[in-house]
């Protein structure tokens, strides 16, 4: 993701409310252990389901396999919307990323990925590399990584209560 253009939406923020800067919304987004993404089935219905990312060289990524309705809907559609933060009304910072998802099938950035997922959830989460996917280690199947080109995003304060948006250029 390259540098946005931040802004704060004044109607939505406490007068005391200063926009989040875009450094402190990645470091949010890395270490997020849960986010939640939206897709559009073909014929138009959303589809919503938590699943883990990683951040790597400002971009976020995550995998998927090829049979799940997420990576269907993106063969379709590759609009997508990721989000995380912290289910309360008070503290903390509401994230939304939206884009495009763009599937990542170059070897030597998708074994830099799968050490990145090793790094951030453990042993759990270790993919072996093949020519244009993720393995399953000691198991059957695949999963695709995607990387999502970010054209905005929002943070939502929640002490005090702010609205930043940050603009890609495309």
């Amino acid at each position: 993701m390259t540098t946005p253009v931040t802004e704060l939406d004044a109607r939505y923020s406490e007068p005391e409310a200063s926009a989040v800067g875009w450094a402190d919304a990645v470091e949010r987004l890395a270490v997020a252990e849960l986010s939640w993404i939206s897709t559009v089935r073909p014929d138009g219905r959303p589809h919503v389901t938590p699943l883990i990312t990683v951040m790597h060289q400002g971009v976020l990524h995550f995998c998927t396999g090829p049979e799940e309705r997420k990576a269907r809907n993106l063969a379709h559609n590759p609009a997508v919307a990721l989000t995380t933060g912290r289910n309360a009304l008070h503290g903390g910072t509401d994230l939304v990323v939206e884009g495009t998802a763009e599937r990542v099938t170059d070897p030597a950035l998708l074994r830099e990925l799968a050490d990145a997922w090793v790094a951030k959830y453990g042993e759990e989460w270790r993919f072996e590399v093949g020519t244009d996917a993720f393995r399953h280690a000691g198991g059957d199947g695949e999963a695709w990584v995607y990387a999502v080109r970010a054209t905005q995003a929002f943070g939502f304060g929640k002490e005090p209560y702010s609205q930043t948006r940050w603009r890609f250029a495309p």
